[in-house]
């Protein structure tokens, strides 16, 4: 048998009712409260991660900037010194090759007189040997001209109707003949006080390049080569010398 409903009954009901919601919506007020706490802690968390990680981002940005940096200067520096120590090395580079060359050149110079000593006395003997008498034997005889033309001679071997001119190297080669060769074309224009005389030339050389000795003696010159501890003519005692 149902009970009919009374209005207490129906009062109490709308008082259950409205507690319900009264509870819900101070639950889904808290909830919605802590899910507005949540919310903010994870924005101020993001944040703070983000904040660190810019930070420490540009903390190893600015390491890495110094890091550059610092290679960079590091170098420069050793630009720097490999650039001085280079220079160093080219200067004494270029003194080492000064002084050797001095000394080449005085050695050269030396040698070069050496074989002039040797040469210059025998000359009077040799040539005498082949018809040709000798007054006078000069050395490293020197004239100029305008136009900067020079000539210079090693050994000038001198008489009353002739004069040969003597070139005298260590090591004789085909240009060394020719070189003389203009030099006797050309002696009487340098010395004119012998334009009166014959002129003769003569090649002289410890070492001779292979077929130079006769290449000379086809030009008309004599050779006057090393023989033992002396020197000797190369040419055959019939050769005709030219004359100019």
């Amino acid at each position: 048998m149902s009970h009919a409903l009374t209005i207490d009954d129906i009062w109490k009901l709308f008082e259950k009712t409205n507690r319900i919601f009264q509870e819900s919506e101070e639950w889904n007020k808290r909830n919605m409260e802590e899910t507005r706490r949540a919310m903010q802690e994870s924005r101020a968390e993001t944040e703070r991660v983000i904040r660190e990680s810019r930070a420490e981002t540009e903390r190893a940005m600015q390491e890495s900037r110094a890091e550059t940096e610092r290679e960079r200067r590091e170098t420069e520096r050793v630009i720097r010194e490999s650039r001085a120590e280079t220079e160093r090395e080219r200067r004494e580079t270029e003194r080492v090759v000064k002084e050797v060359s001095r000394q080449i050149g005085q050695l050269g110079s030396r040698w070069g007189e050496f074989v002039e000593g040797l040469v210059a006395p025998a000359c009077k003997s040799l040539f005498m040997e082949r018809g040709i008498p000798v007054h006078r034997v000069g050395r490293r005889m020197e004239a100029d001209l305008p136009g900067n033309r020079r000539m210079e001679i090693d050994l000038m071997v001198v008489n009353t109707d002739a004069v040969i001119l003597v070139e005298v190297k260590s090591k004789l080669k085909h240009e060394d003949v020719r070189d003389h060769l203009v030099r006797v074309a050309e002696f009487k224009d340098f010395f004119p006080e012998y334009a009166d005389k014959r002129i003769m030339g003569a090649v002289a050389g410890i070492v001779i390049d292979e077929k130079v000795d006769q290449f000379a003696m086809n030009q008309g010159l004599f050779v006057i080569v090393q023989s033992g501890d002396t020197v000797t003519l190369a040419n055959a005692p019939n050769f005709v010398p030219k004359s100019w």
